[in-house]
């Protein structure tokens, strides 16, 4: 007797089902087959035996479909499989936003940094004397910040530029904090060091140029004090996201991290600023983000428009220098601001602000 229509989609509906108890039975076998590789270190993508198992559909098929469709679907099988490794693999960092769905939040001395407030990190690019760091904090104060930052431990390119005063610009940046109630954020770059910074700072600073100095990574994360890390100069967004997890896997989870820009062929600005950062460090982990607009552009009239699209794209931080005068500091001249400048942008960037609050 010959089958009806209803007949025919039924047996259509229960060999559909099989196939979908079968593709996520291969799915299962593919997680182990990935979680083995990563642990051996092995390429998760392997084209000699993809191309085998294709002669092998090609070798077997009896129709009706032609070859060149099976193929075609079992390309695309072969894709989702590494695609279900590799996202297996993210799931386990503890930064990722597989692991921990809601917003990680630091909180330094009250600033909580990650609450969907938009916060401000000021202060000079070097501290050059307790009269010229407490000036810019005097202009952070009556713009209602408290996070200030200055260099106190200066990575220069040329070694005979300005280093920084070291310890004892530590100590300049938390007496002004004190007077004024700020928390201090300031780099430190070698791992003997961390122990004592932590009697002067709130936030240790790891700067672009050490985002892959693997051991100061591990000493920050054996501390219990808020870290800023700075994307590389030449990171990768995935180059970044692993730096943090040594961070984090070593016991500290209070961590901000920095898009400064990166390096690329434009010469009009010090560094190209990667804006579609913020959003994609948002959405793959679970950490605020914070926009250092400073060195990103190189430029002071460059600050303003830069900050605007950090804090409209959802940067939780924007982190920019303030020197008393610009023309004598030290280090970076071209592109820290005045005080004047200062409360200037600080108005400039208030309509912003304010659709956060």
């Amino acid at each position: 007797m010959e089958e009806t229509l209803e007949s025919l989609r039924k047996k259509i509906d229960k060999i559909d089902l099989d196939l979908l108890e079968l593709l996520n039975k291969r799915g299962a076998v593919v997680e182990e087959i990935g979680q083995i590789k990563e642990t051996q270190g092995i390429n998760r993508h392997d084209p000699v035996r993809e191309q085998k198992m294709l002669e092998v559909v090609k070798a077997n098929n009896e129709g009706p479909f032609p070859t060149s469709a099976l193929q075609y679907i079992f390309k695309q099988i072969f894709n989702a499989s590494l695609t279900l490794q590799k996202i297996e693999t993210k799931k386990v960092l503890l930064v990722s936003r597989e692991k921990q769905s809601e917003d990680t939040i630091v909180d330094v001395r009250g600033e909580k940094i990650g609450d969907g407030q938009t916060h401000f990190v000021m202060g000079p690019c070097s501290v050059e004397s307790y009269e010229q760091v407490r000036e810019v904090a005097l202009a952070m104060k009556d713009q209602g910040l408290k996070l200030l930052r200055g260099g106190a431990f200066k990575p220069r390119t040329s070694p005979y530029d300005f280093q920084g005063l070291g310890v004892e610009g530590l100590k300049i940046l938390r007496q002004v904090a004190d007077d004024f109630g700020m928390a201090v954020v300031s780099e430190i770059m070698h791992p003997g060091n961390i122990e004592e910074a932590l009697d002067y700072v709130d936030i240790i600073q790891i700067g672009a140029r050490n985002m892959q100095n693997f051991e100061l990574l591990k000493a920050a994360g054996q501390v219990k004090r808020p870290v800023w890390l700075k994307r590389g100069l030449s990171a990768t967004i995935e180059e970044f996201i692993y730096a943090a997890e040594y961070i984090v896997s070593n016991g500290n989870d209070q961590l901000i991290l920095c898009e400064r820009g990166i390096r690329t062929y434009e010469k009009a600005t010090r560094n190209t600023l990667d804006i579609s950062s913020v959003p994609i460090l948002k959405k793959e982990t679970h950490l605020p983000v914070a926009v250092d607009v400073t060195h990103s552009g190189g430029r002071r009239d460059l600050l303003l428009p830069l900050a605007k699209a950090a804090i409209a794209i959802g940067a939780d931080v924007v982190m920019a220098e303030v020197h008393p005068d610009p023309a004598t500091a030290l280090s970076d001249s071209a592109q820290q601001m005045d005080i004047a400048q200062f409360n200037s942008f600080m108005e400039g960037v208030q309509p912003l602000v304010s659709l956060n609050q």
